[in-house]
């Protein structure tokens, strides 16, 4: 196992176990606005700079999220949570809550809604990261 740290986070992860199960992975896919927005900005590479750079280190592609949800709107854009599942442990789990950063916040934990990673390898921890996004589709955002 490969030790990393993530904003304080100390993590062990399986690298060549998660990179295997990405290589695998379905893009997200739900198709409402939200994630096609959120998927849109991931497939041009326009997720913050460390989010980005920590996905490409880890081998993952950024719109293969296993969980994407808006949680609502404001005058700075569209408040997303997104996730990343990941083999490996949390080796300072309980200890640090979310870290917020200039470009967003990022948490390390056990999203219990994986949509996209039901058949992921244990054992497992979660990436999670809560970034204010803009609209870039060219249909409207839902009224949100």
């Amino acid at each position: 196992m490969a030790r990393y740290c993530f904003w304080g986070f100390q993590v062990e992860i399986e690298e060549r176990i998660t990179k295997e199960w990405y290589a695998r992975a379905e893009m997200w896919d739900c198709d409402c606005g939200d994630c096609r927005n959120f998927l849109e900005i991931a497939k041009e590479g326009r997720l913050p700079v460390p989010v980005m750079e920590t996905l490409s280190d880890l081998g993952i592609p950024p719109e293969k999220a296993t969980y994407v949800c808006n949680l609502y709107s404001d005058g700075e854009g569209f408040h997303y949570q997104f996730s990343y599942r990941i083999a490996g442990h949390i080796l300072n789990e309980g200890r640090i809550g979310t870290v917020s950063q200039a470009w967003g916040a990022m948490d390390c934990g056990h999203e219990v809604y994986p949509y996209g990673a039901p058949d992921f390898p244990l054992p497992h921890f979660d990436l999670e990261f809560y970034v204010v996004l803009p609209w870039v589709l060219e249909e409207p955002s839902g009224g949100r």
